[in-house]
């Protein structure tokens, strides 16, 4: 060291601190980078990508490197200043006091705080780069860190603790999905990241959430008059069609409009006619969540299914449209008995049918009506009121007034919803 001018002491000091900085961002870096994001490089050919995803996979021996290069170099530093001090001051006390105060703040600052944050902000940016220079280092720091591996690894085994260097392994929840589909807010479309943000909540909802009344599905009733049936079938405004006989919750099964060209022909319609070409009804349970029913339709190659109770009785039914709208928004042109459940008034509040699904206002409307329990708003009026109201009945549900416009038959036919009320 005598041999060197102060000045290239000085010089020393600093390439000291900046290889320190190197090793504390490059051990940020690293526990921070993405991992979905790195396999997605790996599969476009990017080489610094595979060769950071190999440092990730001996995460013990990456990151006894990093440690081990940092302390050698502060260690280092902190030796030079001494002699530094001791070849500018003597051996003076005081002189010694600051210095060693100068360089650790210098350590603090240049070589672990401001790499650090630097790291944890463009991990990619730095973690790439840097695979280059650790995987050589780690190689020549090899016997040193195999050692102090071993009795970390025999350490943790007398604590048993148990450890997971592959990182592939460690599954993900749908909860942490959610968020990381929330987190890349600016790095998609809106509409992109809601449609994901929906699909994974098909786990949370169930059929009886989006299905179709049992009041309101247009069925055939098998022992109508041949007319009325002949009638019903050529104006259906859709494919399939739930067939009941004598009452509409006995489904007998599904009639595929498209399959009887032949019997709309005949304007004598016998019921055994029809019979013949009906498809097997395929009834679903009312928790059964979106995501395991849209696979279910997917197996069994159709796309309607009549949601029951616990005790088989008809709820209302489901199809495969219905959870599509769920992930993508309204896409199907709904039959006329199926429209107009709400209406814009010019004040701002709509009247809406007591029969309209929560989810379905929530959606198109984008109000935040609860969704805990009732599925349509009449159920969620009724939980509240714990009674029938009358017509003129005012109530407010989750900051929305809401008034009672009509009742028929023990169920809120119209309500009038007005804009929420901020709630303090």
């Amino acid at each position: 060291m005598d041999d060197f001018s102060t000045a290239t002491l000085f010089g020393i000091l600093l390439l000291l601190l900046v290889c320190s900085a190197f090793f504390s961002g490059s051990e940020t870096s690293m526990m921070a980078i993405n991992r979905h994001r790195l396999n997605h490089l790996i599969r476009k050919g990017n080489k610094s990508a595979k060769l950071t995803s190999q440092l990730l996979g001996k995460i013990d021996k990456l990151l006894g490197s990093i440690l081990l290069g940092n302390t050698l170099l502060n260690v280092a530093a902190a030796t030079l200043t001494e002699f530094i001090i001791l070849r500018l001051y003597g051996h003076n006390e005081l002189a010694m006091l600051i210095g060693t105060l100068l360089i650790t703040l210098m350590l603090l600052i240049f070589s672990e705080i401001l790499p650090k944050i630097i790291a944890a902000s463009y991990p990619e940016r730095v973690a790439l780069p840097s695979s280059y220079l650790l995987t050589p280092l780690i190689t020549l720091f090899h016997p040193v860190v195999s050692v102090a591996s071993a009795i970390v690894k025999a350490v943790l085994w007398l604590m048993h603790i148990k450890i997971q260097t592959d990182q592939s392994k460690q599954k993900v929840t749908l909860e942490e999905l959610r968020g990381m589909v929330l987190e890349a807010e600016h790095f998609m479309p809106r509409q992109h990241q809601k449609m994901l943000l929906n699909l994974v909540d098909l786990e949370r909802i169930t059929v009886n959430h989006v299905m179709i009344p049992r009041n309101q599905i247009e069925s055939l009733n098998i022992n109508a008059d041949r007319g009325v049936l002949h009638e019903q079938i050529i104006t259906c405004h859709h494919t399939l069609l739930p067939v009941f006989e004598n009452t509409p919750g006995n489904i007998i099964g599904i009639l595929h409009i498209k399959r009887v060209p032949a019997l709309l022909q005949d304007q004598h319609l016998e019921p055994a006619q029809l019979k013949e070409v009906l498809q097997e009804p395929y009834f679903i349970p009312s928790d059964t969540p979106l995501l395991q029913q849209l696979q279910q339709f997917q197996q069994r190659h159709t796309r309607l299914g009549l949601v029951v109770d616990e005790y088989g009785e008809l709820l209302g039914l489901v199809t495969l449209e219905n959870i599509l709208e769920e992930i993508v928004g309204e896409f199907t042109t709904h039959s006329p008995a199926q429209t107009g459940k709400f209406l814009r008034q010019d004040d701002g509040s709509f009247l809406l049918e007591g029969s309209s699904s929560l989810r379905e206002l929530n959606r198109k409307l984008e109000l935040h009506l609860p969704l805990d329990s009732a599925k349509t708003l009449n159920g969620l009026i009724l939980e509240h009121l714990e009674d029938i109201p009358e017509t003129g009945t005012s109530l407010k549900i989750a900051g929305y007034p809401i008034e009672i416009i009509q009742t028929q038959d023990r169920i809120v036919k119209v309500a009038r919803l007005f804009q929420r009320i901020n709630q303090l």
